[in-house]
C-alpha cells in the first residue's frame, strides 16, 4: 500500500469516545496525544479498541508552529 500522507505517528489507542455517527479516537504518541474523528462504521470495520497499536496519518495543507 502506498500513501501520500507523510506525517505518520505510531502509537497506542488510549481512548475511544463513541457516538452514533462518529468517534473520537485518542492515540498516545510518545509523550503526546493525538486525537482524530472517524466514522463509527470505520471504528467497527477496523475493530479498533483501547490498547491497539495504530499509525495516525496526518495530511494537512496548513501546519502552524508555536515557540
Amino acid at each position: 500500500m502506498k500513501l501520500s500522507g507523510r506525517n505518520q505517528l505510531p502509537g497506542e489507542i488510549i481512548e475511544i469516545k463513541k457516538g452514533d455517527v462518529v468517534c473520537e479516537v485518542v492515540v498516545q504518541v510518545g509523550d503526546n496525544q493525538v486525537a482524530g474523528v472517524i466514522t463509527t462504521t470505520s471504528v467497527e470495520n477496523m475493530n479498533l479498541k483501547i490498547g491497539d497499536f495504530v499509525t495516525a496519518l496526518i495530511k494537512a495543507t496548513e501546519v502552524s508552529f508555536m515557540k
